[in-house]
């Protein structure tokens, strides 16, 4: 384990989370190192000789690894800098979980040869709803400003940032980009999972938690994108639908994986 790197991380990301938005500089620096040194440590440890670190602990530090970056990368095209103290601090908290919770290695023998792209592509999933749902409580706080009092947001700091964020309508649009490729992605989960599923148990779906809840979750976010083309949904009805279905997919394996590693102490099959 590279406690020392995840350890470095997080206290990266932690600084980068508080200090006043003025420091843009001094920001983006600190959050790209951390960055580094948090994709480094998390290769290291999850990629092993003809085996494979899974666990909840992992895949959740390895998609905010990637919505640390969507964060950053967005950052430079528009001002989302009040985006900066909800993701870094909760990825100050994800960075340091695989040192409490090694999950399992799972051997790459007799499984094909795409299967770590099946597990590549699944995080990236989980991790461009994870930013979208990020962005959709930046949204619900957006619009529940515009209907404050001035008093009501007077010396509020979250007020005074959420008021530079780009207008509701650009952010919607970029809340929609950011759905839809995390749909794709989901699909292309959904997808492999079957084709390793007839490979592992001879069957093309094992209704298991993992299996429910992440296709409930294509489902909710399959349902959002064909009510915004057909019947143009948005505002409230687009952020309970981004929500509910970033929920469901967060249960699908990091929940499930949750209760069996920890609660009760059961690997990885």
């Amino acid at each position: 384990m590279h406690i020392t790197f995840f350890v470095l991380a997080a206290l990266l990301y932690a600084t980068c989370a508080v200090l006043p938005s003025r420091q843009r500089i001094a920001i983006s620096a600190g959050t790209a190192v951390g960055w580094l040194l948090h994709g480094g440590a998390l290769w290291a440890d999850m990629v092993q000789p003809g085996s494979l670190r899974i666990g909840f602990a992992f895949v959740l530090s390895a998609t905010l690894w990637i919505s640390v970056a969507a964060y950053w990368l967005e950052n430079r095209n528009f001002s989302l800098d009040s985006l900066r103290v909800m993701v870094l601090p909760t990825a100050a908290v994800a960075v340091i979980l695989p040192g409490l919770f090694p999950g399992s290695l799972i051997p790459l023998e007799g499984k094909s040869s795409l299967f770590p792209w099946h597990v590549a592509i699944a995080i990236l999933a989980y991790s461009s709803l994870t930013i979208a749902a990020f962005h959709a409580v930046l949204m619900a706080l957006q619009e529940a400003q515009l209907h404050a009092s001035p008093g009501e947001a007077r010396g509020r700091w979250l007020a005074r940032a959420i008021d530079r964020l780009p207008a509701l309508l650009t952010m919607e649009k970029i809340l929609f980009r950011m759905i839809a490729f995390g749909f794709t992605l989901l699909t292309m989960t959904v997808l492999s999972g079957i084709v390793f599923s007839e490979q592992l148990f001879g069957i093309p779906i094992k209704w298991d938690h993992k299996t429910i809840f992440t296709l409930l979750s294509w489902i909710l976010f399959g349902l959002l994108l064909a009510g915004r083309f057909w019947r143009g949904w948005r505002g409230k009805m687009a952020l309970r639908f981004t929500l509910t279905g970033f929920a469901t997919l967060l249960l699908a394996y990091v929940g499930s994986r949750f209760v069996l590693e920890v609660v009760l102490h059961r690997s990885l099959a």
